[in-house]
C-alpha cells in the first residue's frame, strides 16, 4: 500500500508539472503567435503572412484573394477562414492592400464577397514602406521548406496607423487607429526635437473627447460621439457611426431605448449608402435638444473606448504609450535606412571597383597577357600580375574572384568599349557614393527627408475625419424623460411604481431619485423601484435633484425632549442613498410641524396658534421664514417658541428670497451651465431670455435651460436679451460688393427660431454684431495691408435705427480689409463676443 501511495503521489507531481509547462507553452504561444503585435513592423503574424506571401505573387496585377489565401497557408498553420477574415481587415483600412471588388463595410457591418469574387493587390504605399529582402532577416516556416520574415522591414509607424485589438491569454491589447499625416508629421517633430501629441482618428468619423486619453496605456479613457444635426423641429441626422458600431447597432440601440421609455421618437430610418445618414422623427412635445442629450445617454450614439496599449518587444509583452510607439518607430525607421544606405554604399563601392578593373583591364590591354596562357592557373596569374602597377589608385585589394570575373568579360565587349562612357559611369559611381556617405553622416536629416516624401506622396485624402473636441457631462437624471409612474402609501410608507391601487404622486423617470421627508423629522433618498419601503408617515416626496442649491426647504418642528419648536431652512444638495438623515435634533418624540418646499427660495408667512392652557401672553402669532438664514440639513435652525403649539398654518405664500440664477456659457462644448464654466451671461430671473447671434447673419432666442445646445463654431456673440437694446450689425453684401450697417431693436421673439437680419445671397457674411449703445468702429480699406487707410465711425450717429429686415447703409466697398470696435460696451461686459 505504501508504494501505491508513493506512486500515486509521484503521478500527481508529474501531471502537475506538465499542466504548468502546456499552459505556459500555450499561453506564450497565444501572445506571441496570434494576439499581439511586433512593435518593429507593428503586425500579428497571420497579418504579416499574409503581406509577404502578397510580396511573392506580386506582378502589378490583381490577385483572387482565395489565391493569396491558399498562398499563406504555406506560412500559416491555422484555417482558411481565419486568413480570409485578416486579409478582409487588412483591406478595408484602405493603407496596405489595393482592393477590388465588395470587400464590406465596417460603418454598416456589411461583410465582404467570398474570397473568389474578390481580388487584390500591394499597394504602391506597402511596396514602399514594408518590404526589402536585404534588410529582412529570415526564419523557417512552421514546416520547413519555406523562408518567412521574422518581422518586415518597416520604415513606418503602421501599428499606430492601423490599431490593433486582440485577446491572449492573461492580457489583451487595444491600439487605437491614428491619423496618417499626423503620425507622419509627429515623427518628423520627433526627429527635429520638438514636442508632439498623437490622438486616435477613426475612419468612421465623428467626434472624439481625448481628454482621459492618458497616452494610450491602461486606464485611459476616450468617448467617441456621433454628429447629430437639426434637420428641422420634428427630425434629426446622424451622420457617421462611432468607432466600432455599426449602423445596424446604432439602429438597435435607439429602439431599445425608445422601448424602455428613455427616449421618445415616431420612427428612425436608415439611410446610409455612400455616405451614413439615420433620420430620427420626434415624437410630439419632445424637444430636438432634449433628444440629441438622450441619445448620447442612452445609445451607441455615444461610446467609452478604453485604450490598452501591449505590444511583443524581444518576445515579451510590454504595455506602453503611444510616444514611445511613435519615438521607436521612428528610431527603427532611421536603424533600417542605415543599414539601407550601409547595402546601397557597399553595393556602389563594388560597382566602382569592377569599373575601374575592367577600365584598366581593357585600356592597358592586359587581356593580350592570358594568350600565351595553356593553363587556368596561368591565366589567373598573368591578369594578376598586369594588375599589380595599378592596384594603388584602387580603393581595395584586388582578389581571385575580381580577377575570375575579368576572364568572363566578352571580346565583344572589349571591341566595342568606350572609355568615355566608362569614366562618366565612374564619375556618377563616385558621384553617388558622396551622396550616400553623406546621407550616413547626416541620417536624422535623411530620415527626416524620408518623412517629408512619404508624407507628399501618400498625404492626399488622408486628412483627419474624427473632429477632436471636449465633450460636456450628461446628467442622465435631467434628461431622462418621465416614463413611469410612482405612487406612494403616505400612512404605511410605501413608494413605488407598482403600487397602483395606492395615489398617484407624479410621473418620473425609473433614472430618477426620489426625496421623502416624514412626519417624525427625518428624510431618507432612494432610488425609484416597484415598491420600497421608506418610513410611516409620510409628508412629501419629490424626484431629487442633485446640487440643487436653489430649492430651499420651510421646515418648523418640535423637539421631543425639551418641547421647544424650532423653523430652520436648509439645502439638501448631496447625501448617501438609502440612508436616513434626522432633521431635528435627534431626541426621541421630535416631530415636524410644518413643511414646504420652495423651488426658488421662496419664505412665506405661517400662523402658529399655542395651545390655549399655555402660560403666554399672545397665545396667536405669525412668524416670517425670511427672517431665517439658509444653513445645511443638520442646523438645528431658530427657536420659535417654547410654549405647546396648537397648529400652524400658511398665511402668507412667500417671495423668493434668492437671487437670480447665475448662467455661463461654454464655447468649448456649446453648453450652459451653473458651474461657473466659460464666460458669464448674468444672472437670470424666471423670464430671462439668451440672444445668439451667428455668423450666417441670423439671431436666435432662448431660455436658459441648461438643456439647449449651441453650435458653438457658429456662435459669434451670446448675451442675456434686453429687447430695449439697439443692435448694430455690419456685414458684406457680395452681389453689391459692399459692406453695409444697420441699427435695429429685436422685434421678433419667439423662442428657438432663427431670424435672418442681413441680405439674403450668396456669399453676403456677418463681419460685426454689437449691442453697445453707442459703436465707434475703425475702418480699414486699401488695396495693400501696407497702405490702409483708416476711417472713424460713430455708428450709433450715422446709422438710423431701423427694422430688422431693412437692408442697411453702405459704409465701405469690398477693399475694406477690417473693421475693429473700439467703443466700450456700456451694462453688457457679460457676454460672449468672438469679434
Amino acid at each position: 500500500m505504501p508504494e501505491q501511495d508513493n506512486h500515486t503521489e509521484q503521478n500527481s507531481v508529474l501531471i502537475n508539472q506538465m499542466y504548468q509547462n502546456w499552459f505556459l507553452d500555450y499561453a506564450s504561444y497565444v501572445i506571441l503567435e496570434r494576439a499581439v503585435p511586433s512593435i518593429e513592423d507593428g503586425l500579428k503574424p497571420v497579418q504579416r503572412r499574409i503581406l509577404h506571401a502578397m510580396k511573392e505573387m506580386d506582378d502589378g496585377r490583381y490577385n483572387k484573394i482565395a489565391n493569396v489565401i491558399g498562398q499563406t497557408m504555406q506560412y500559416h498553420p491555422h484555417g482558411d477562414a481565419s486568413i480570409g477574415d485578416a486579409i478582409i481587415n487588412i483591406g478595408q483600412k484602405d493603407l496596405l492592400i489595393d482592393t477590388q471588388g465588395n470587400w464590406g463595410d465596417v460603418r454598416t457591418g456589411d461583410s465582404a464577397a467570398a474570397p473568389r469574387y474578390i481580388e487584390g493587390r500591394l499597394s504602391k504605399f506597402a511596396l514602399d514602406v514594408a518590404f526589402n529582402g536585404k534588410t529582412t532577416d529570415w526564419q523557417l516556416s512552421y514546416d520547413g521548406r519555406k523562408n518567412e520574415p521574422v518581422t518586415l522591414p518597416m520604415k513606418f509607424p503602421l501599428l499606430l496607423s492601423q490599431g490593433a485589438e486582440g485577446i491572449a491569454v492573461g492580457l489583451s491589447t487595444k491600439i487605437l487607429p491614428h491619423n496618417f499625416c499626423e503620425l507622419i508629421e509627429s515623427a518628423i517633430k520627433y526627429l527635429k526635437g520638438k514636442k508632439f501629441e498623437l490622438y486616435p482618428d477613426f475612419g468612421t468619423g465623428g467626434m472624439i473627447d481625448v481628454s482621459n486619453y492618458n497616452d494610450g496605456t491602461r486606464g485611459g479613457k476616450v468617448r467617441v460621439r456621433v454628429h447629430i444635426e437639426e434637420v428641422d423641429k420634428k427630425t434629426i441626422a446622424i451622420k457617421d457611426v462611432p468607432y466600432g458600431v455599426t449602423t445596424t447597432q446604432l439602429v438597435d440601440s435607439i429602439l431599445k431605448a425608445n422601448d424602455s421609455g428613455k427616449i421618445k421618437i415616431k420612427s428612425v430610418t436608415d439611410n446610409t449608402a455612400k455616405d451614413v445618414e439615420l433620420l430620427i422623427q420626434l415624437a410630439p412635445g419632445v424637444t430636438t435638444d432634449q433628444t440629441i442629450d438622450a441619445l448620447y445617454a442612452f445609445t451607441d450614439c455615444e461610446v467609452s473606448i478604453s485604450p490598452n496599449a501591449c505590444v511583443i518587444i524581444n518576445d515579451k509583452p510590454h504595455f506602453v504609450g503611444v510616444t514611445e510607439l511613435l519615438k521607436y518607430s521612428a528610431e527603427h525607421t532611421k536603424k533600417l535606412l542605415l543599414k539601407e544606405l550601409e547595402i546601397k554604399l557597399n553595393e556602389l563601392e563594388e560597382d566602382w571597383h569592377y569599373s575601374s578593373l575592367e577600365k584598366i583591364f581593357i585600356e592597358k590591354r592586359i587581356y593580350r597577357d592570358i594568350e600565351e596562357q595553356t593553363t587556368w592557373e596561368g591565366v589567373l596569374t598573368a591578369i594578376d600580375k598586369g594588375l599589380k602597377p595599378y592596384v594603388k589608385k584602387l580603393r581595395r585589394a584586388v582578389t581571385q574572384d575580381d580577377i575570375i570575373k575579368l576572364t568572363e568579360i566578352k571580346i565583344k565587349r572589349i571591341s566595342k568599349y568606350d572609355t568615355f562612357k566608362a569614366d562618366e559611369h565612374i564619375k556618377g559611381t563616385e558621384a553617388a557614393i558622396d551622396e550616400v556617405k553623406h546621407n550616413i553622416a547626416h541620417l536624422n536629416d535623411y530620415a527626416i527627408a524620408y518623412y517629408e516624401n512619404l508624407l507628399k506622396k501618400y498625404g492626399k485624402d488622408r486628412e483627419r475625419k474624427t473632429e477632436i473636441r471636449p465633450f460636456e457631462t450628461i446628467q442622465v437624471q435631467s434628461i431622462a424623460i418621465a416614463n413611469a409612474k410612482l405612487y406612494v402609501n403616505y400612512k404605511e410608507g410605501f413608494i413605488g411604481t407598482g403600487l397602483k391601487k395606492d395615489e398617484f404622486a407624479f410621473e418620473c423617470s425609473d433614472l430618477d431619485n426620489i426625496i421623502v421627508f416624514r412626519k417624525d423629522g427625518k428624510m431618507i433618498i432612494t432610488k425609484v423601484a416597484d415598491k420600497t419601503f421608506v418610513g410611516k408617515d409620510i409628508i412629501y416626496l419629490a424626484a431629487f435633484i442633485k446640487n440643487d442649491e436653489r430649492t430651499t426647504y420651510n421646515m418648523m418642528y418640535l423637539d421631543g425632549k425639551t418641547g421647544i419648536a424650532y423653523a430652520k431652512r436648509f439645502n439638501v444638495t448631496g447625501i448617501t442613498r438609502d440612508k436616513e438623515y434626522d432633521l431635528t435634533k435627534g431626541n426621541p418624540g421630535s416631530k415636524c410641524l410644518y413643511f414646504t418646499a420652495n423651488a426658488n427660495g421662496e419664505a412665506e408667512v405661517v400662523t402658529v396658534t399655542l395651545s390655549p392652557g399655555s402660560k403666554a401672553r399672545n397665545k396667536v402669532f405669525d412668524f416670517f421664514f425670511e427672517e431665517l438664514e439658509i444653513k445645511g440639513r443638520s442646523s438645528q435652525g431658530n427657536q420659535v417658541t417654547k410654549y405647546p403649539i396648537k397648529g400652524v398654518k400658511l398665511k402668507e405664500k412667500g417671495r423668493s428670497t434668492l437671487s437670480g440664477q447665475k448662467i455661463w456659457y461654454d464655447d468649448t462644448v456649446g453648453r450652459l451651465n451653473k458651474d461657473g464654466n466659460g464666460i458669464l451671461l448674468g444672472s437670470f430671473e424666471e423670464n430671462d431670455r439668451i440672444i445668439t447671434f451667428y455668423k450666417d447673419g441670423s439671431y436666435e432666442l432662448s431660455d436658459y435651460e441648461l438643456t439647449n445646445r449651441f453650435e458653438a463654431d457658429d456662435v459669434v456673440r451670446m448675451e442675456k436679451f434686453n429687447p430695449n437694446k439697439v443692435v448694430t450689425a455690419i456685414y458684406f453684401d457680395n452681389k453689391g460688393k459692399q459692406f453695409n450697417a444697420k441699427r435695429f431693436k429685436v422685434e421678433s421673439q419667439t423662442l428657438k427660431n432663427r431670424y435672418s437680419f442681413i441680405k439674403e445671397g450668396e456669399g453676403n457674411y456677418l463681419e460685426l454684431v454689437t449691442t453697445t449703445a453707442e459703436p465707434v468702429v475703425i475702418v480699414r480699406t486699401g488695396k495693400k495691408k501696407s497702405e490702409l487707410e483708416e476711417t472713424t465711425m460713430a455708428l450709433h450717429e450715422q446709422i438710423e435705427i431701423t427694422g430688422w429686415k431693412t437692408i442697411g447703409t453702405r459704409i465701405a466697398g469690398n477693399d475694406m480689409k477690417e473693421v475693429t470696435l473700439v467703443s466700450t460696451p456700456d451694462g453688457e461686459n457679460q457676454a460672449l463676443s468672438l469679434f
